[in-house]
């Protein structure tokens, strides 16, 4: 995709300290589609503050990433007013360069306001009684599935709800629909799906105040081993993002686990002759009656230090993820999930989707926010999440006798790397 500016101009109505009728300019930069989700909001923003021009810049994630930081690194020069990072890597900010980011606290952005979203998208963004962004999008993890591939086997999803469950439904799914593999994952690239139930069994690379390593603690060590019994039983495939979406189109894969994010990408990639023949239900859990809620994926915007209009950013920031409007905006146009908890009572929510067999998708899909338990990324989590990438890999070959042994040794590499301690 392109990079391209997006502008909207209007007339400001200030309601923080700028003069009214005073003109004033924003800067933005945003990856992907949730740049153009930002362009949706803007003829509602500029409904309520029409002198403000937001000058939405879209990049690459990789280019906003290495912008940010190489800014934040030369003191600010060269930032954004607004800029877009993701949740889990935050920490690489505020543990580095503590001053790059404004504390919202200051602008206005209170005790009530922070409880308008769930712990788990605010615990990144807190040092101490500053914060240094607001919750975006997130990634409740949902199955994604081919109701007439579970139907042809005569598997209810409403059964599925311990990790054996889906084992024994996939080898259903599988001897029913030849050519079809129960799901995929992106083995050879990425962690998600071990970080996915570690963190549903409330486990992480780090604890929760960031100081030690608890990648082999229980939670982690049942995630890994899920992650081999559903391997060893021939029920997963490697494949990345692009592989999934194509496995997807060409009818050869039953369920695909991800944050609720990727209802977009999949409804936008497969044939139209597909509507109506995919659903979702919550992942299972590795006991009965055990969590059934994660996180992966999503983001904030943070307003740079540096910027000579933190109120007008302010104002837009606000609006684009504090309101309903501006978050339900963002999910009717491109899927982008809100963090904003009232979002759940918006009537969009409770609507049926005709795609997904006429569920009521986003309503359940919210509903799972306040379960969800936080994962702290840290200034390491790059480095702990290749280590994990390759420890999966060798234990799914067979090179360590079990889950447990495996992360150990993961524990004690990511120490090496990070100097951090193993929790006792």
């Amino acid at each position: 995709m392109k990079n391209r500016l997006i502008a909207a101009t209007a007339i400001f109505v200030s309601t923080v300290g700028i003069a009214k009728g005073e003109p004033t300019d924003i800067s933005v930069w945003a990856w992907g589609v949730a740049a153009s989700s930002l362009e949706s909001t803007l003829e509602g923003f500029n409904a309520v503050h029409p002198d403000i021009t937001v000058n939405i810049e879209q990049l690459g994630y990789a280019q906003v990433k290495s912008r940010v930081l190489a800014a934040c690194a030369a003191g600010g020069t060269g930032l954004p007013d607004v800029f877009q990072f993701q949740n889990i890597e935050m920490e690489l900010i505020t543990a580095q360069f503590p001053n790059c980011a404004t504390d919202l606290a200051e602008l206005g952005f209170g005790n009530e306001d922070r409880e308008k979203f769930p712990e788990f998208k605010m615990a990144a963004l807190k040092s101490g009684d500053k914060i240094h962004g607001m919750p975006w999008d997130t990634g409740p993890v949902m199955m994604f599935y081919r109701r007439d591939m579970y139907d042809k086997a005569g598997v209810d999803p409403d059964t599925i709800s311990t990790w054996d469950d889906f084992v024994d439904a996939g080898k259903k799914i599988q001897a029913a629909n030849e050519g079809v593999v129960m799901t995929n994952d992106n083995l050879n690239g990425g962690a998600e799906w071990f970080r996915m139930i570690a963190n549903e069994q409330g486990c992480g690379y780090f604890s929760s105040d960031g100081e030690t390593i608890t990648i082999n603690k229980p939670g982690c060590v049942a995630a890994l081993e899920v992650l081999k019994t559903v391997s060893d039983e021939g029920l997963l495939t490697a494949g990345d993002f692009g592989e999934r979406l194509q496995n997807a189109a060409a009818n050869a894969v039953a369920t695909q686990m991800n944050g609720a994010w990727f209802e977009g990408s999949l409804r936008t990639n497969v044939p139209e002759d597909q509507s109506g023949l995919w659903g979702m239900y919550f992942m299972p859990s590795v006991t009965e009656g055990g969590p059934r809620a994660a996180n992966v994926g999503g983001s904030l915007l943070a307003i740079a230090d540096s910027s000579n209009s933190k109120e007008a950013a302010y104002e837009f920031v606000s609006y684009a993820l504090g309101t309903n409007e501006g978050q339900v905006t963002m999910l009717r146009e491109f899927g982008l999930v809100p963090s904003l908890l009232s979002a759940l009572d918006d009537p969009y929510v409770g609507e049926t989707r005709e795609f997904w067999g006429g569920q009521k998708i986003w309503q359940d899909v919210l509903s799972s926010l306040d379960r969800i338990v936080p994962a702290v990324g840290t200034p390491f989590f790059g480095d702990a999440d290749q280590v994990m990438q390759a420890t999966q890999i060798a234990y799914l070959n067979g090179e360590f006798r079990t889950a447990k042994e495996a992360l150990d040794d993961a524990a004690q590499q990511i120490s090496f790397s990070t100097g951090l301690p193993i929790a006792e």
